[in-house]
């Protein structure tokens, strides 16, 4: 499949690539963690097809979107050009798009019922993917139930089902910074989260926190994934 890209929007890309690898390496400098411990997601929402092969030419390696109806024609046209990237679904997914999102996503970063666990499970099962569909339980760090995540005690009951399923494997964690709260402090509960998680689950030692805002903070309480949109492809209006 050729593909023809504008130079200008590679140059551009590449520009702010550049600034976000400097803001992670430095966080981590600050952090006293090595910048290979923080993995760069390029969240790639209502931007097309041809940005993510152009990020994918400058190194990206994983990629995030958050809309099943765009991203499932977006990975065909990445496969379709012959390029192989690891697609993180971080958007709130209802039951019925598990299996159209099995059949693209190496990672979905937003589990929180045991409702959705089950129809991950089913889907990915039915698919007869080569290795098990990763999943982060989604912790809500305001108690708001509009902006996803589990709460309380729904944490464990959520990430044992994950954990004990045939298809699914617990990854970690995710979370978003509550609005108007200091994200450092949200960040810092997160990471008591995962401490405890890890205990209970060893395997499950992903972190994914932090955006374009908030890398830093999240990056100091050891996220090991961070998700960057605004930052690395610009302003946001519509599909390009």
């Amino acid at each position: 499949m050729t593909q023809v890209f504008d130079e200008g929007r590679r140059a551009e890309l590449a520009a702010n690539l550049q600034q976000v690898r400097e803001r992670i390496v430095r966080a981590c400098a600050a952090a006293g963690r090595p910048p290979d411990e923080v993995t760069l997601t390029a969240v790639t929402k209502t931007y097309p097809a041809s940005d993510v092969l152009l990020l994918a030419g400058l190194g990206v390696t994983d990629v995030g979107e958050n809309r099943d109806q765009d991203a499932s024609g977006k990975a065909a046209q990445v496969r379709a050009a012959g390029v192989r990237l690891r697609w993180h679904f971080v958007g709130q997914l209802q039951r019925n798009k598990a299996k159209s999102v099995c059949a693209y996503a190496d990672v979905v970063e937003s589990v929180d019922s045991l409702r959705l666990v089950t129809a991950l499970d089913r889907a990915a099962v039915a698919a007869a993917r080569d290795e098990p569909l990763e999943v982060l339980v989604q912790v809500s760090l305001d108690g708001d139930p509009a902006r996803g995540g589990v709460i309380g005690d729904d944490l464990w009951r959520v990430s044992d089902a994950v954990a004990s399923s045939e298809g699914l494997r617990l990854g970690g964690l995710m979370a978003v910074a509550p609005l108007g709260e200091d994200p450092g402090r949200a960040f810092a509960r997160l990471a008591d989260v995962a401490g405890q998680l890890a205990v209970a689950h060893p395997g499950a030692t992903t972190v994914s926190a932090g955006m374009s805002g908030d890398l830093e903070a999240a990056i100091r309480h050891g996220a090991t994934h961070v998700r960057i949109g605004t930052s690395l492809l610009g302003m946001r209006n519509s599909l390009r």
